[in-house]
């Protein structure tokens, strides 16, 4: 049995979904039982809990072959501090449990302990989780390219996308049909120890690369729109992200720019196979599908 935290999230969804169609046994951990239903329907156990409550936690990992963590993005607070506290959740839980073997979505970049705005909760999970369980692998994606669906209604309203990114400069990105697939295949893998294994998508993406992917799927142009530094905060105040939460985000896209969001030397690197235009699809046809459900 595997186990899947964040399930209902991007990369935890995507694991769980790569993990199933191995035909592997998978128990997603759920926050609310109302969530449960879809996964079960799928032939997924499902495990009520969170990461505060370290007994649920520990309980749904036990008996477990491997498991999949990772840390909630921040919604509110301060996002370092709410990082420690889930690391020393999880790896209690690891503990209890004695789980043999776990996989920890991390980031490209989170071999700093600061510059990184919001990757550095990332080295915070890494340094609790290190050693929690036999077999422990720290996966380092890249800049996810279903984030760009965050501004996707602008894209297809209004043919402009929004980026805090230089338009030009290419990053690693990778989406997170590759992010759940690998996951799933280093679950799987018969590896005893600590290994950082880095992922990018098939090539290195920039902002407009994206905005030609949306361009082509939408079929009509799409141009980049850059916002320039001092109005970021502005764009993520009117967004209503909290100022603490805000601040780490804004300190990434800094880190990007003066490249400390880059590979670690020594780490295994690899590359998946989705195209870029395959991701930014499944983006646009998710948010065709929302709006129809929504209009319904």
């Amino acid at each position: 049995m595997y186990v899947v935290l964040g399930a209902n999230g991007r990369a935890g969804s995507d694991t769980a979904h790569a993990l199933i169609e191995m035909r592997k046994p998978v128990r997603v951990v759920l926050r609310r039982p109302e969530q449960a239903e879809k996964w079960r329907k799928l032939g997924a156990d499902v495990a009520i809990g969170s990461i505060e409550d370290v007994p649920s936690l520990a309980a749904a990992l036990k008996d477990a072959s491997g498991a999949f963590l990772l840390s909630p993005p921040p919604v509110s607070g301060d996002p370092y501090r709410r990082a420690e506290e889930v690391g020393r959740a999880l790896a209690e839980a690891v503990h209890q449990a004695r789980a043999p073997k776990i996989v920890a979505l991390s980031s490209v970049g989170a071999q700093h302990e600061t510059g990184t705005g919001i990757i550095a909760t990332l080295k915070r999970l890494e340094k609790h989780l290190d050693g929690a369980a036999p077999s422990t692998t720290f996966l380092r994606p890249g800049y996810f390219v279903e984030t760009w669906g965050e501004v996707a209604a602008a894209v297809i309203a209004d043919g402009v996308l929004p980026s805090f990114l230089d338009p030009s400069k290419k990053i690693p990105m990778v989406s997170t049909i590759d992010v759940g697939r690998t996951a799933a295949r280093l679950l799987s893998d018969d590896f005893i120890g600590k290994r950082v294994i880095e992922l990018r998508g098939p090539q290195d993406w920039s902002a407009d690369d994206v905005a030609a992917a949306f361009s082509w799927v939408l079929d009509r142009p799409v141009e980049t729109a850059f916002v320039p530094p001092e109005a970021r905060a502005a764009v993520l105040a009117k967004e209503g992200v909290p100022a603490e939460v805000a601040d780490a985000l804004l300190g990434m896209y800094d880190g990007i720019a003066n490249g400390r969001v880059e590979h670690e030397e020594g780490n295994e690197q690899r590359r998946g196979s989705v195209a870029l235009a395959d991701a930014v699809e499944r983006i646009v046809r998710r948010m065709k599908k929302d709006a129809g459900n929504l209009a319904a």
